[in-house]
């Protein structure tokens, strides 16, 4: 299952490749001003792949150019190996989806621990469903504290605790409230607020708005998009307003990473070569 730490003449070009590309891209932003956000995949959108060959999954995904991953489940590696086939790579981990249970109480710091190791400061509660989901205002409200507090015990050891969002956080309450906002708007300003755009359109809510509200906070952003007529489309595809969206991000969100989520079943390592292809383009089009 491990690959040689030799860097072969293929390896060479797919990293020269690589750089090629980042530091093209790289370019482009600084000519037009604008910040430029490294591009990170989130591994759920490859788990049957990776839960197979996960080294055979890191080595493509690098070759495709992404910068970095984001775990959601580590496959039964240890952090020393996941960190030693990053820096194999050349990719940093810009994330971790950990379930609710492994931020809470004597967990957090094993959380914490391993996380280090593999290079990662982000820690996102990938959405809470079933009987956990908070189904009032008050109910949010004691979430968003919760989290807070979850935020500062992760912050002694320089690291970030967030939530990201599903479509049903923006389904209204009774009453009318909206959980994202209730959450957002009760929680510490440390609380990342890891929007996924494809879901916030899904939910039939404007991302734009919904992003302007809570600036500073967009630390990662989850890069998938949504039709009417396709669930999942190809980043790009869709019919979200990406310029808009890259403006708030490159603005007043404060993101570091964006991160690229595709849900498809099909060929998905093909999707996710295609997805940061289009995202390419449309960042250069944008800064063109």
């Amino acid at each position: 299952m491990g690959t040689s730490s030799k860097l072969t003449r293929r390896g060479f070009m797919r990293l020269g490749a690589g750089v090629v590309a980042a530091v093209g891209l790289g370019q482009a932003a600084s000519a037009a001003g604008a910040k430029r956000i490294p591009i990170g995949l989130q591994l759920y959108s490859v788990r049957n792949e990776a839960q197979k060959d996960l080294a055979g999954v890191i080595a493509q995904v690098a070759e495709m150019g992404y910068e970095g991953v984001e775990f959601a489940g580590y496959y039964g590696w240890s952090a020393e190996k996941i960190r030693k086939l990053l820096d194999q790579h050349n990719l940093k981990c810009c994330g971790t989806h950990a379930g609710m249970n492994t931020v809470l109480g004597d967990e957090l710091p094993k959380t914490i621990e391993f996380n280090k190791v593999i290079g990662n400061k982000y820690l996102i509660v990938p959405g809470i469903g079933g009987n956990m989901r908070p189904d009032s205002k008050n109910g949010w409200v004691l979430f968003a504290k919760l989290m807070s507090e979850v935020a500062a015990r992760a912050g002694e050891h320089g690291m970030r605790a967030g939530y990201h969002n599903h479509d049903w956080e923006f389904k209204p309450l009774d009453g009318g409230d909206i959980p994202w906002e209730v959450f957002a708007a009760n929680s510490s300003k440390d609380v990342v607020l890891q929007v996924d755009i494809g879901h916030v359109l899904r939910a039939g809510a404007d991302p734009a708005t919904s992003m302007k509200k809570f600036p500073g906070r967009l630390t990662t952003v989850h890069i998938k998009d949504f039709s009417k007529t396709n669930r999942n489309p190809l980043v790009g595809e869709g019919d979200i307003d990406w310029p808009a969206m890259f403006r708030i991000c490159e603005g007043q969100g404060g993101t570091e990473w964006y991160i690229i989520e595709d849900e498809a079943l099909e060929a998905p390592l093909q999707r996710v070569r295609q997805d940061i292809q289009n995202l390419r383009k449309l960042l250069a089009k944008r800064q063109a």
